[in-house]
C-alpha cells in the first residue's frame, strides 16, 4: 500500500479533476434520497433517475408508498433490478418509518441502518447528502479506485476501506471527497476500461502500471 501522504496527495489530484462532483441522484428531500439510494443498489444512478422522475410524482411520502399492494409497487420499479426485493424493502421502510419515526427519515447512523434495505453505505450517503454531516461511503467506485490506486489492500472489505479513507481524508473533506472518488471511478478509472493512457495518476497507480507491463508483453 501507499503511504497516508501519498494517498492524500491522489487523492488531491482527484479533488481538481473533479472539483464540482456531487450527488447525481435526483432527490428533493431526505426521504427521497433514501428510496433513490436504496433503488439504486446494482443498478446506475442515471435509471433511478429516470424511475424516480415519475415515481416520486405518484408517492410523496411513507403513506402513499403503504397504500398500494407490494405487486404494484414492483410493477411500478420493474425497470431496475431487484424490483421485487427493494419493493418489499421499501414497504417496510416506510412502516417502519410511521411506526417508529413519525413519518421522518432518522438523522444517526444506527436508526437509518434500523430501516430495510439500509446498510452502512445508504446510511452513510443520507447523513452526507441529506444532513451534511461528514461521511465517506465507500460504494463500488470507491471500492476499486482505492485498491486500484493502492490506499487500500485488494484484501480489505468495504468497512476497512471506509476506515482507511477516514484516516486519510481530513474530517471537514470526507463528503466532497466521497463524490469525487466516485466520479473518478464513474467517468475515468472505469471498471472495464480505466483511462489509464491519460490518467495523471498513472504513474503512481499499481493497477496502471500493471496493465501496462501486460501489453508490452503482449506486444
Amino acid at each position: 500500500m501507499v503511504t497516508n501522504k501519498k494517498a492524500l496527495e491522489m487523492i488531491d489530484v482527484i479533488s481538481d479533476m473533479f472539483p464540482d462532483a456531487e450527488c447525481e441522484l435526483k432527490h428533493d428531500n431526505p426521504f427521497q434520497l433514501t428510496i433513490a439510494v436504496l433503488l439504486s443498489a446494482q443498478t446506475t444512478d442515471n435509471s433511478v433517475n429516470r424511475l424516480t422522475k415519475g415515481l416520486f410524482k405518484k408517492y410523496k411520502t411513507a403513506e402513499d408508498f403503504l397504500s398500494v399492494e407490494q405487486a404494484e409497487l414492483e410493477q411500478d420499479i420493474k425497470t431496475i433490478g431487484l424490483y421485487r426485493n427493494k419493493a418489499k424493502n421499501i414497504q417496510k421502510l416506510c412502516r417502519s418509518l410511521l411506526d417508529k419515526f413519525d413519518g421522518k427519515i432518522p438523522q444517526t447512523h444506527k436508526e437509518l441502518e434500523s430501516l430495510a434495505g439500509v446498510g452502512r453505505k445508504t446510511a452513510n450517503v443520507v447523513m452526507s447528502v441529506a444532513f451534511g454531516e461528514p461521511s465517506l461511503a465507500v460504494d463500488t467506485h470507491v471500492e476499486r479506485v482505492s485498491k486500484r490506486l493502492g490506499i487500500c489492500r485488494w484484501k480489505d472489505n468495504v468497512k476497512q476501506v471506509e476506515e482507511k479513507l477516514c484516516r486519510v481524508v481530513p474530517r471537514e473533506r470526507w463528503n466532497k471527497t466521497h463524490h469525487q472518488l466516485i466520479f473518478f471511478g464513474r467517468y475515468h478509472c472505469l471498471a472495464r476500461t480505466p483511462k489509464c493512457d491519460v490518467c495523471p495518476l498513472f504513474e503512481d497507480c499499481r493497477e496502471g502500471q500493471k496493465r501496462y507491463k501486460a501489453r508490452l508483453r503482449k506486444a
